[in-house]
């Protein structure tokens, strides 16, 4: 099942390394054929679009590997090093589009064939849309930050897209074509924002970040209700490994408790934790409730 699951999430990244092939030479196209710097930032972050696909596609062939002697708890965390480089590169990008529009501004050059030019990148960010929707899906069906990644980058291409035709479009109607390298400007900061959000969550992940709030609230409230007959726990610690959720924690139960009854409790708590959340390896330490070692943390 588990093989199924990962060879299911490195086909899909078939889809985003054709598309991000084909956009890119359409978006270099369009730019050949203009001369807008504007058009030139968008098919740069094509260029990033397709060597962010190759990594994401290395990355889940590592996190394929079953876990062994060396890697115990598996190779998942290769998910975050892709999502983690992914946000850099959009960053670096980024700085080259600035750099180079700030230039255009300062040395104005004319613009030819325009309405080709948007034609092509308009078809272009078509192809890009159908794919992201495809891959938001397909990482919500896998919990794969991996595939989200590379989803939001391409949505982030489409809006960015969207925005250069537009403004190009502006351009072309009024003469004004200093807005073409503005748009290039603009171009940087919206895709440095999709970039530290990428990074972000990517340290998080690599930093054993606990897991959400909510689904935090979703694990208390199932333990309460498994607890309130005499029974408690403490020390809950939790963290996730790409898809995988890990949970452990102590249950304080009475002395006189046999170890079937606490056994029983924790295997029907458990249950229901992975039936709400999905994979999650669970570890539960019994102690007795009586014992005052039981309370002090790290016990």
């Amino acid at each position: 099942m588990i093989g199924q699951y990962l060879q299911t999430k490195r086909g899909i990244m078939i889809l985003p390394l054709g598309a991000a092939l084909i956009t890119l030479l359409l978006k270099f196209g369009a730019y050949l054929l203009t001369g807008s710097i504007a058009l030139f930032s968008d098919a740069a972050e094509s260029l990033v679009n397709l060597s962010a696909a190759l990594i994401t596609w290395l990355a889940l062939q590592i996190a394929a590997h079953p876990a062994d002697m060396v890697h115990t708890y598996g190779h998942d965390k290769a998910e975050y090093l892709s999502s983690g480089t992914e946000g850099t590169m959009i960053l670096a990008a980024a700085g080259f589009i600035a750099y180079e529009s700030i230039g255009r501004l300062l040395h104005p050059a004319p613009l030819h064939d325009l309405s080709w030019g948007l034609g092509i990148t308009f078809s272009a960010s078509l192809i890009n849309w159908t794919v992201a929707r495809v891959l938001l899906r397909a990482a919500q069906r896998h919990d794969s930050i991996a595939l989200e990644g590379d989803a939001r980058h391409l949505l982030t291409d489409v809006w960015t897209s969207v925005g250069v035709i537009v403004g190009l479009g502006a351009a072309w109607a009024t003469g004004s074509y200093w807005l073409d390298p503005a748009i290039a400007l603009l171009v940087a900061a919206n895709i440095v924002v999709s970039g530290v959000g990428l990074v972000r969550r990517s340290l998080g992940g690599l930093m054993d970040k606990a897991l959400p709030p909510e689904e935090l609230r979703v694990i208390q409230t199932i333990l309460d209700k498994y607890t309130g007959d005499g029974a408690t726990y403490h020390q809950l610690r939790t963290r996730k490994s790409g898809p995988q959720r890990f949970i452990d924690l102590h249950l304080l139960v009475p002395g006189r408790w046999t170890v079937q009854q606490t056994h029983d409790l924790s295997e029907a708590a458990e249950a229901e934790i992975r039936q709400t959340l999905g994979q999650a390896s669970i570890i539960i330490h019994f102690e007795p409730l009586e014992d005052e070692a039981s309370w002090k943390p790290g016990e």
